[in-house]
C-alpha cells in the first residue's frame, strides 16, 4: 500500500509534458486572504486522505498485514509526509529517478 503510494507520488508529479510538483500541496502555503477558501479546501483534502490512510493502515493491523504493535496514525503521517516531500521536490526540478530513490528509501527506511 504505502510503496503504491509512494511510487503513485513520484509518476504523478513528473508527468512528461506536465507540471512538475502537485497543487495540493503548492497551491495552500502560498494563499492570500483572497485565495483563502482554496487554501482551507485543500488542507481540508490533505487532512481527509492522512485520515483514510490511517484508517487503512488500522485495518492492515487488524487482518494481520502488519504487526499488533504498528501505529497506524504514525505510519499513515510518515507516508503522507514523504508523498507530499516527493511533490514538493518534484516541483524544485528532482527527476523521476531521482525522486524514486528517495521513495526507495523511505520503503527501505535506508537511513545513513
Amino acid at each position: 500500500m504505502a510503496e503504491a503510494i509512494l511510487r503513485g507520488a513520484v509518476r504523478t508529479t513528473t508527468r512528461p509534458g506536465g507540471p512538475a510538483g502537485c497543487l495540493v500541496v503548492q497551491g495552500a502555503p502560498a494563499s492570500s486572504d483572497a485565495g483563502r477558501p482554496a487554501h482551507d479546501i485543500l488542507v481540508e483534502w490533505r487532512n481527509d486522505s492522512g485520515l483514510r490512510l490511517e484508517e487503512r493502515f488500522q485495518r492492515a493491523v487488524d487482518e494481520g498485514d502488519l504487526p499488533r504493535d504498528a501505529d497506524p496514525r504514525q505510519l499513515a503521517r510518515y507516508v503522507m509526509t514523504v508523498t507530499f516531500g516527493i511533490a514538493v521536490q518534484a516541483a524544485r526540478g528532482l527527476g523521476r529517478d531521482e525522486l524514486q530513490d528517495i521513495a526507495d528509501m523511505a520503503l527501505e527506511r535506508r537511513l545513513p
